[in-house]
C-alpha cells in the first residue's frame, strides 16, 4: 500500500487539496500581550514556545493567511481544540464547536476576501462536568491526572472542495464475501464512482447516480485479511461530480462469541497495553509522528498485540498508523471530568462522544469502543453516586450508532444493565488477583471491589466475556534516587508514585510481571488483558520506559516481557 499522505490531516479522509496553517500564529490570555505560538502544540507545552502550565480559563488566537483562488470552496479545518471555540473571519462570526478532542469545519468562503485574510479563535477552557480526560483539575499534576492542554492541540488546515461534495461515508468488510458495502452521503445531486486498490492494483470498482445518499456494495477480486501484525489496507478514491477523497479500510470481522473474542472467526487473546498520549515536550501532541510510530514499535517488540488508548480522542493519525501494524485498539472517550450522578450532561457527552465514532468509525485498528471509565462515586465528594442510568444510556446509544464492533459499557467501574464485556481494573496483590480470578473459574462469582467505593463491588453476570483491563501498575522508578521513594497505593501527591509497592530492580519488577500474567493467562474464561502502562507520564513511574522514551528495562529484560506474553496461548 502506498503511504496515505501522513501530511493529511484526516488520512482516512482526504482531499489532495489542502494546506496547514500552522506558521505565524500570535496568542494571548490574561490580558497580556501578544506572543508567538507554535500550533498545533498547547501553551502549556515547551514546544509551543509558552510553557505556562497553570490554568488558562479564556485565551485568544490570531494569524493572517492568504487563499488560493481556484473556484472551489475554501473549508477551515480544525483537529482539535480545547475546549469552546468561537471563530471569527476577517471580524465576522463564522461558527462555534463544543468539545475538546473531535474535530469541526467552517466553510469560509463568503467571509475571504482578495489578498490577506485575519482569521481569531476565543477559547473557553471550563473544568466543571465537561469531558477532560488526565488533565488535572488542580493548579499542579497529581496521582494519575497530569498537565493540562488548552487551546489548539491539532493541527488547523485549509481545504479546497466543490460546492457539491462528498460529505461522509461509512465502510462495511464483509469478509465471508470478500466485499465492502459503503453508505455513502452527498451534498449535491449526480454521479459517484467509487475504486479499490490493493498494493496499486484495482481490485474493484462501481459507480451510479445519487441525490443525497447511496448505498451499494463492491465485490473484490483479491481477499487480503487485516489482522494482528498484517495491516492489509485497501486504499479507495471516492469520487462525487467534480469532487474527489481518499480514503482506505481494513477486511476485517470483529465479535465475540460466548467468551472468546474472534478475529475474522479465529480466537485472538488480547494482549493490551494502556497507552496515555501524553508527551514530555508536548503534553498531548507529540513532536512528530516518529515518536508515535516509536511507542507502536516498542509496544510490538514487548509482546503485546494491542493498545487500550486512554481517556482521550487520539490524533487520526496516530490510528492510521495501527491500522498500518495490524494493532487491535480500544477506541474511548475522556469521560473523566463529567459528573455521572446528573443526567442532565448526558445530552452534550452523547454529542461528543457522536462525533468521536463517526470520525473513527473506519478504522480497521479500532475492535471496541469504550466510552466511560471508572464511573464510581465522586472523586472530590464520595456521597455523590452515580446515576445507572448514565451508563445504560450510553451504552445503548453507542451500539444503536454502530453494530459492528462490541462496546464495554464501562470500563473498570460500576457497569450498567447490559454490556458486551465484563471488564475489571485490579491493582491489588497477585493474592487478591487470584481470590477474584479462582472465584470467577469455580463459580462465575466476579465481585471486585472499587477503588472509591470498596463496599459495593460490581457482579459478574455468567456468561458474558470479561477481561481484566487494567492491572499491575508496578511502580518501577530507574532513576537515580532510591526507589523507596515510590509510594504504596494511587492517587498520592507525591514526586513519583505507581500502584503497590515500588519494584527494587529489574528482576523483581519481571518476576512480579510474571507472577502477574500467568496468574490472568491461567484463567480459562478471560479472553483478554491490558497493562498499565507503556510509559511513565509526568509524576507516574510504572511504565516500561520513562516519559521521555528512555528504556526502564535491559535489552535482555524486554525480551522477558515478550516472552511472558506470548506464553499466553488461545
Amino acid at each position: 500500500m502506498k503511504d496515505c499522505k501522513m501530511t493529511a490531516f484526516e488520512p482516512i479522509k482526504h482531499r489532495e487539496n489542502f494546506e496547514e496553517l500552522k506558521e505565524n500564529w500570535l496568542f494571548s490570555f490574561d490580558g497580556q500581550a501578544w506572543q508567538p505560538i507554535c500550533v498545533p502544540y498547547a501553551p502549556q507545552t515547551e514546544l509551543s514556545g509558552i510553557g505556562h502550565t497553570d490554568f488558562i480559563p479564556k485565551c485568544f488566537y490570531k494569524k493572517t493567511f492568504t487563499v488560493q483562488d481556484n473556484g472551489l470552496r475554501t473549508i477551515l479545518h480544525f483537529g482539535a481544540v480545547d475546549y469552546e471555540t468561537k471563530v471569527y473571519i476577517n471580524g465576522q462570526f463564522v461558527g462555534e464547536h463544543k468539545g475538546g478532542y473531535t474535530p469541526f469545519s467552517f466553510d469560509i468562503t463568503d467571509e475571504l476576501v482578495q489578498g490577506e485574510n485575519l482569521l481569531e479563535l476565543e477559547v473557553l477552557d471550563e473544568f466543571k462536568n465537561v469531558p477532560s480526560g488526565k488533565q488535572s483539575r488542580r493548579p499542579n499534576s497529581f496521582g494519575c491526572f497530569y498537565t493540562r492542554a488548552t487551546g489548539i492541540w491539532q493541527p488547523v488546515w485549509l481545504e479546497y472542495r466543490p460546492k457539491e461534495y462528498i460529505e461522509n461515508f461509512r465502510f462495511y468488510p464483509n469478509v465471508e464475501t470478500c466485499s465492502v458495502r459503503v453508505e455513502l452521503s452527498v451534498c449535491g445531486k449526480g454521479q459517484y464512482g467509487a475504486e479499490v486498490f490493493f498494493d496499486g492494483k484495482i481490485v474493484g470498482k462501481v459507480q451510479g447516480e445519487t441525490d443525497g445518499k447511496a448505498t451499494f456494495e463492491i465485490s473484490l477480486s483479491e481477499k487480503h485479511l487485516w489482522s494482528i501484525g498484517k495491516g492489509n489496507l485497501y486504499d479507495v478514491i471516492l469520487k462525487f461530480n467534480e469532487d474527489t477523497l481518499h480514503s482506505y479500510f481494513g477486511l476485517r470481522e470483529v465479535k465475540f462469541d460466548g467468551l472468546d473474542f474472534l478475529l475474522n472467526g479465529e480466537k485472538v487473546y488480547q494482549k493490551l497495553v494502556l497507552v496515555q498520549g501524553y508527551y514530555a515536550d508536548g503534553v498531548y501532541t507529540p513532536k512528530d509522528m516518529q515518536v508515535v510510530q516509536d511507542d507502536i514499535d516498542f509496544a510490538i517488540e514487548l509482546g503485546f498485540n494491542g493498545l487500550r488508548l486512554h481517556q482521550k480522542v487520539f490524533d487520526p493519525r496516530y490510528l492510521y498508523l495501527c491500522d498500518k501494524a495490524g494493532v487491535l485498539v480500544w477506541g474511548e472517550f475522556p469521560s473523566w471530568g463529567i459528573d455521572y450522578s446528573n443526567t442532565n450532561s448526558l445530552s452534550e457527552f452523547l454529542r461528543q462522544w457522536q462525533e468521536t465514532m463517526d470520525r473513527d468509525f473506519n478504522h480497521p485498528s479500532i475492535i471496541t469502543w469504550c466510552p466511560l471509565n471508572e464511573v464510581w462515586v465522586d472523586w472530590e465528594d464520595p456521597t455523590i453516586k452515580p446515576d445507572i442510568k448514565y451508563v445504560d444510556e450510553v451504552y445503548l446509544y453507542t451500539k444503536a450508532q454502530d453494530t459492528t464492533r462490541p462496546c464495554v459499557d464501562v470500563s473498570g467501574g460500576y457497569h450498567g444493565h447490559a454490556t458486551d464485556l465484563y471488564d475489571f481494573h485490579c491493582y491489588e496483590s497477585a493474592d487478591i488477583l487470584k481470590k477474584y480470578l479462582d472465584e470467577l473459574e469455580q463459580s462465575d462469582i466476579l465481585e471486585v471491589s472499587l477503588l472509591l467505593d470498596k463496599d459495593k463491588p460490581n457482579r459478574y453476570v455468567a456468561g458474558v466475556p470479561v477481561q481484566i483491563s487494567e492491572f499491575g501498575g508496578i511502580a518501577f522508578d530507574a532513576s537515580e534516587k532510591e526507589n523507596e521513594t515510590v509510594n504504596e497505593g494511587a492517587v498520592q501527591n507525591e514526586d513519583s508514585w505507581g500502584y503497590g509497592k515500588g519494584a527494587r530492580d529489574e528482576q523483581s519488577f519481571l518476576a512480579r510481571y510474571k507472577e502477574l500474567v500467568d496468574l490472568i493467562g491461567q484463567s480459562k474464561k478471560m479472553s483478554g488483558f491490558c497493562y498499565t502502562q507503556l510509559y511513565d507520564v509526568e509524576q507516574e513511574c510504572n511504565g516500561f520506559r520513562t516519559y521521555d522514551r528512555k528504556d526502564k528495562l535491559s535489552r535482555e529484560g524486554i525480551a522477558q516481557i515478550k516472552k511472558i506474553n506470548d506464553s499466553i496461548e488461545v
